[in-house]
């Protein structure tokens, strides 16, 4: 057993708070730097922004962003927000993120006045989805791996992986995978956030829901080529993989991401070292809140042989 147990988790509301410099410019208090990663989480900075774009109107309906620079841990991200467009339905704002006096990131929201009595419809939430309760923990396979690992260096690999994982302000479980005959695999993960003490408004719910939309998200480009072509899976490595852009639509108000969102990912291309991912995220009731896609950088180093 790895003893990460008794290490506090980080709450979500820390990792999203950001320090207000002047009316449409704020600054990050913390940034997170995931293992072996070139850049800080991408969820985080999107996240942040949307604080900020937040702070200054109401609940927001869509984002969409690029990231243009890998942003470093060690200095403080600013955030200037531009008040682009008031209308008396829709409004817009734009977020540039700035470290070291370059821009690292730019993002484009949009927020709306609710129109509760048009009319709706929606994509289902997959059939025979496990519970949250019947499904294993992310921890638990990380844990497993570090058991089984029998080299050092692997082992220790694991186990910052295991001890990151456990501090993370998101829980997140494996609720499957499945590979239909006539198509790409689907991948399913429910998440939530740690030990909320309350339920947030419905616009910090959606900035939470933007921190999980980038989690275990573009791994579903890796996946797919694993099982796709699993002929030479294991010879190939993959040797540079960033977010490119990210883009969310929300659809709902009334949901809480202190219970449990279920993340149903599916990478539909790749090609010229670049592949993309679409998610939907559904209550436990089964409300489809948001709607996700993302496109990568993912560079493979596959041996000419199995070309």
């Amino acid at each position: 057993m790895v003893a990460v147990d008794s290490q506090e988790h980080e709450q979500i509301s820390e990792a999203l708070e950001i320090e207000q410099l002047d009316v449409n410019l704020f600054r990050s208090k913390t940034l997170y730097l995931p293992f072996r990663s070139r850049g800080v989480f991408g969820g985080q900075v999107i996240s942040q922004s949307l604080v900020a774009a937040t702070s200054c109107v109401d609940t927001a309906y869509s984002l969409h962003c690029y990231f243009l620079l890998s942003a470093s841990a060690a200095v403080p991200i600013v955030y200037h927000v531009d008040r682009v467009r008031d209308g008396r339905s829709y409004v817009t704002r734009s977020v540039r993120a700035v470290q070291r006096g370059r821009t690292v990131f730019i993002m484009m929201c949009s927020f709306q006045i609710p129109e509760p009595r048009q009319p709706t419809f929606q994509f289902p939430m997959p059939l025979g989805v496990p519970p949250p309760d019947a499904c294993d923990s992310i921890e638990s396979l990380y844990e497993k791996a570090f058991r089984q690992a029998r080299d050092e260096k692997v082992k220790e690999l694991w186990r910052i992986t295991l001890e990151e994982r456990m501090r993370s302000p998101i829980e997140a479980k494996i609720a499957g995978v499945r590979e239909p005959t006539d198509g790409t695999p689907i991948f399913m993960y429910w998440y939530k956030a740690r030990n909320t003490p309350r339920r947030y408004d419905p616009a910090f719910q959606k900035c939470i829901l933007s921190y999980i939309s980038d989690s275990q998200f573009m791994s579903g480009i890796r996946r797919t080529l694993a099982i796709l072509h699993r002929g030479y899976d294991s010879d190939a490595k993959v040797v540079m993989q960033t977010s490119l852009d990210h883009n969310i639509t929300f659809y709902d108000d009334d949901f809480d991401c202190g219970d449990w969102i279920l993340y149903v990912v599916i990478s539909e291309r790749a090609a010229s070292g670049r592949g993309s991912v679409h998610g939907r995220m559904y209550t436990p009731s089964g409300t489809l809140v948001a709607i996700c896609n993302q496109e990568g950088l993912m560079r493979v180093d596959i041996p000419s042989s199995k070309l």
